[in-house]
């Protein structure tokens, strides 16, 4: 506005002056050839400098030269048809007025004082901090100062490319705008504004300010939310699998994904393959109930979430215990399958009375019972739903050594210098150490593996199966021919 009202008085005192020339000239002499020169002609001056001016006319009896502005003013020198003025602090546009006489006619000439002033602030507008994709930017420039406003331009920047340019008008400050639309290819992209104050056509250069760039991040984000993959139901203190899953993210790699169990948030592990992001965790309830797991996906300033419920069931069970985990043949031993107040549990196809009620199974131990494995099987209605749960647990019987009679012969009849086994199977818990050794000698007979027979072979084996469970003995005869025979 100061700017403004000085160069509104400057131009009223030029044509003050100019009318006060055109009175003061008498009838007759304006069209005379004497001319008055005003030096130089027109200049453009950058704000706040001081210049001199020179006033001169070719009149051969000049008078009274004199320099008419609204500037501080100096008288440096003068001549015949000639004088010099230093004028101090031009600060915007002026008229300066040379006059005099010449026989006795008054002479004048004029000299436009253009300044130039570069901008002060040439800033960006903040950017927002992130820009959806597909979605209108607005840019905007702000500039204040600069003159003369007819020769400044503003320019839009995305890198070196020119979004567009527009003359900036004369308020203060000034603020220019350009839409785009934001894509992919703008994420990480600077933007900038220039002003070009374009003096060229007054002999001068194209001057240029630039603004500091701002970087823009642009994201996609899909409307429709993460998948979420959890099970149905889960039993108390298990672990169970999370995973979510959302697709079309720009960038993937600045989502930010939030797995919780309630209140609880879960070690998360994310892992990316394009535009897809997958989120994995492992969850473990410790209490019953409906618990709710949730998935958050945040990109930009937006977000997108699943929630899920789990049923987490405690069936307690089912616990099978042994009586005797070690049974001695002969003795009687219990098998207990229980579990939880509401779980019906059944031990080897037996069914407990009601549910929350133990299955027992009572038996004489036996050798045939070694090894045997008993099943217990639990269930549990949750919501409608059937949940299954099943144990085993495998007897051991203690019993005492026996040699198998059928496949361990008690007569031999074999020749001298040819391989043979002796097979003598035996059975017991714990393995019994069986050793057969010849009557009298007391030579041991390999069990179980090929050897070489010979004729002093031939006698009577007292063949005996231990272990801490007793003993078993069987007499083997082995009759070795001679080759001949």
């Amino acid at each position: 506005m100061v700017l403004s009202g000085l160069l509104s008085r400057a131009c009223w005192t030029s044509l003050n002056y100019l009318l006060l020339i055109g009175c003061l000239l008498p009838p007759g002499t304006q069209g005379q050839e004497f001319l008055m020169r005003v030096e130089p002609k027109d200049p453009v001056l950058p704000a706040g400098v001081s210049f001199s001016v020179n006033c001169s006319v070719d009149c051969p009896h000049p008078e009274r030269i004199s320099l008419e502005t609204n500037l501080l003013k100096e008288t440096v020198g003068r001549g015949l048809g000639w004088a010099a003025f230093h004028l101090s602090n031009v600060t915007g546009d002026t008229t300066v007025l040379c006059s005099g006489f010449c026989n006795g006619s008054q002479l004048a000439g004029s000299s436009r004082v253009t300044v130039y002033r570069f901008p002060e602030r040439v800033e960006l507008a903040p950017l927002p901090r992130w820009q959806s994709v597909g979605r209108h930017l607005n840019l905007s420039c702000l500039v204040s100062g600069g003159v003369p406003r007819s020769h400044l331009e503003v320019v839009l920047l995305h890198g070196e490319e020119e979004l567009g340019r527009q003359t900036v008008a004369n308020e203060e400050p000034v603020e220019v705008m350009v839409t785009v639309l934001a894509s992919r290819d703008d994420h990480g992209a600077n933007f900038s504004c220039r002003t070009e104050l374009d003096l060229r056509s007054q002999g001068l250069g194209l001057f240029q300010n630039h603004s500091a760039p701002r970087k823009l991040r642009t994201f996609a984000m899909p409307m429709i939310p993460p998948r979420l993959a959890v099970p149905r139901f889960s039993e108390v203190e298990t672990s169970w699998p999370v995973n979510c899953t959302l697709d079309g993210l720009f960038p993937v790699s600045e989502a930010q994904v939030q797995l919780a169990l309630g209140d609880q948030m879960l070690n998360t592990t994310v892992m990316s393959h394009g535009d897809t992001l997958t989120a994995t965790a492992t969850a473990k309830a410790e209490q019953e109930g409906v618990q709710e797991i949730v998935c958050k996906v945040t990109l930009g300033d937006e977000s997108r979430e699943t929630r899920e419920n789990v049923t987490v069931y405690n069936l307690q069970g089912p616990i099978l215990t042994l009586s005797e985990p070690n049974a001695t043949e002969g003795t009687t031993m219990t098998v207990t399958c229980k579990a939880g107040p509401r779980v019906q549990v059944t031990l080897d196809g037996i069914p407990a009375a009601a549910p929350g009620q133990p299955s027992q199974l009572q038996l004489n131990v036996t050798e045939r019972d070694d090894r045997r494995t008993f099943f217990c099987y639990a269930t549990l209605k949750v919501h409608g739903e059937t949940l299954h749960s099943n144990r085993s647990v495998q007897l051991r019987v203690l019993y005492g050594p026996k040699i198998d009679r059928a496949q361990c012969p008690q007569r031999l009849t074999w020749k001298d210098k040819t391989m043979h086994i002796l097979q003598c199977p035996v059975r017991g818990n714990p393995n019994p150490q069986l050793q057969c050794l010849q009557e009298g000698s007391k030579f041991k007979v390999p069990i179980g593996i090929p050897f070489l027979v010979r004729l002093n072979y031939s006698g009577t084996y007292y063949c005996q199966a231990v272990s801490s469970q007793g003993t078993d003995s069987l007499t083997v005869m082995m009759y070795v021919q001679g080759a001949e025979a």
